[in-house]
């Protein structure tokens, strides 16, 4: 685990900081109080600081440095803060206990305290010790986390919804048990009454769990405790994300549709969350409806929605409804780039529209949005399977005046193409040019050439073995 939030680190380490952290890297441990002193440098608040935060790697050394600094100054809670996170860190819980009954004689003990408490249980995997830790808080009759027992302080820290909802982060954070993190919740919202921070948290834990059935009993748990807010649309937005992961489509549109009547509707982050997942479930229907309920909303698309849209639609081979939606993104001051006519131009070719394929071609190049070789390559052969070689030739053509590459595969394509209609001159006069260029012509190609014009008699086998002595020089 990271250092903990509470303690962000610094814009920059101070040069006395790292003389004082290469002594602890360097010195031997019982000569380590005497090279620190040698230095000559003061240990204040802010350089204890620093060289405790550069020293979670050797908490060994940190703590003797951590003592040697207070023999001269105070230590601020800062300071304590720091150092039982990093011991923490390094899963030296006994010692962190240790540190946390003197901040608490010192009268430095805070919440911050605790929440470093809980990340350091849960990275190690401790899960119920990170709860106990919460328990203990403000306990007058607690059990030591540690060999030592009978200590009847107050830790004076009352745990309330912060701390809760920080335990919670904890245990969700670290992947931890979620049946653990339930019952927890359960038994103390008895005492402390969630808030809307509460509820995200769990309703994020089901959305990463896919669990359906709780994140809709939380929800309606959520509603009845807090009501409606716009302060918790996060949350609304996780359930929805659940549901739509679990297939739970007319479930998640009735949910947006009360939301829109609450005016909680989530914003153009969900939507397009949600049409991602839609897209890998090609799910085009219920696509189609989640976009309706956004534009009704006044949620303004852009780009990078209508590109998702659209590939949901290409791979639906609905390319009418794509074109519609191509059509109108002007109107709300969005222009398609390069990938959204890729998309549509794939999907016409997949599907053998040869002549709306062709059309759209000449609309791509004419708004300087290039078919990539890859769909170059096939709509050549569609276009020779589908009866129009010369929209095939005026593709490969572009390619080439257009320096669009790699080529090879278009290149094969058009060969085998003009093979088939027994066009040999032009194969002739394209292969020759191809291997000019140093373009890859395949063995299957050349074998398919071989084949057909070894049948055609004595001139037509030296034209192609002319081609062949030139194919394997090149």
């Amino acid at each position: 685990m990271a250092e903990s939030q509470t303690n962000p680190k610094p814009k920059g380490i101070s040069p006395d900081a790292k003389t004082l952290h290469q002594i602890l890297s360097a010195a031997a441990p019982d000569g380590l109080a005497a090279a620190l002193s040698a230095t000559g440098i003061p240990p204040s608040p802010d350089l204890v600081q620093d060289v405790l935060r550069l020293s979670y790697s050797n908490p060994t050394a940190a703590i003797e440095f951590f003592r040697w600094a207070g023999l001269t100054n105070k230590h601020s809670a800062r300071s304590w803060n720091l150092m039982v996170d990093l011991l923490g860190n390094n899963s030296m819980f006994e010692p962190m206990w240790d540190a946390i009954r003197s901040m608490r004689n010192e009268g430095v003990l805070s919440l911050p305290t605790f929440i470093s408490v809980f990340g350091s249980y849960c990275s190690a995997g401790r899960v119920k010790e990170a709860i106990m830790s919460f328990e203990v808080m403000d306990s007058i009759e607690f059990v030591v986390l540690s060999a030592k027992n009978g200590n009847k302080k107050r830790y004076g820290v009352p745990p309330d919804v912060a701390a809760m909802n920080a335990l919670l982060s904890a245990i969700y954070g670290e992947g931890g048990s979620t049946t653990l993190a339930v019952e927890f919740f359960e038994k103390t919202k008895v005492k402390i009454s969630p808030d809307g921070d509460t509820f995200l948290i769990l309703l994020e834990g089901c959305e990463r769990e896919g669990n359906v059935a709780k994140a809709k009993t939380t929800f309606g748990e959520m509603v009845v405790r807090l009501g409606w807010s716009k302060e918790n649309i996060l949350a609304y937005s996780s359930l929805l994300m659940t549901l739509v992961r679990g297939r739970e489509l007319e479930e998640a549109i009735k949910f947006l549709l009360v939301m829109k009547g609450k005016n909680c509707l989530p914003g153009l982050k969900f939507f397009s969350n949600a049409l991602d997942v839609l897209l890998k479930q090609n799910d085009s229907t219920h696509a189609i409806a989640l976009w309706d309920i956004m534009m009704d909303s006044g949620i303004m698309p852009n780009l990078m929605i209508y590109n998702t849209i659209i590939g949901i639609l290409c791979d639906a081979g609905d390319a009418d409804k794509a074109f519609r939606f191509l059509d109108e993104m002007v109107f709300y001051g969005v222009f398609a780039d390069s990938f959204t006519y890729n998309m549509i131009f794939q999907c016409l070719v997949k599907h053998e529209k040869v002549h709306e394929a062709g059309e759209f071609f000449i609309e791509m190049i004419k708004n300087e949005c290039p078919p990539t070789p890859s769909n170059c390559a096939a709509a050549i052969a569609m276009c020779f399977e589908g009866d129009d070689p010369e929209m095939a030739i005026e593709i490969w053509s572009y390619m080439i005046e257009n320096s669009l590459s790699p080529v090879d595969e278009s290149a094969n394509a058009l060969l085998i193409g003009l093979c088939n209609l027994r066009r040999f001159s032009e194969y002739r006069r394209f292969a020759e040019d191809m291997l000019d260029r140093r373009v890859k012509i395949h063995e299957s190609t050349m074998e398919k050439l071989k084949n057909a014009r070894y049948k055609d008699g004595r001139s037509a086998r030296d034209t192609y073995d002319n081609l062949l002595k030139r194919w394997k020089a090149s």
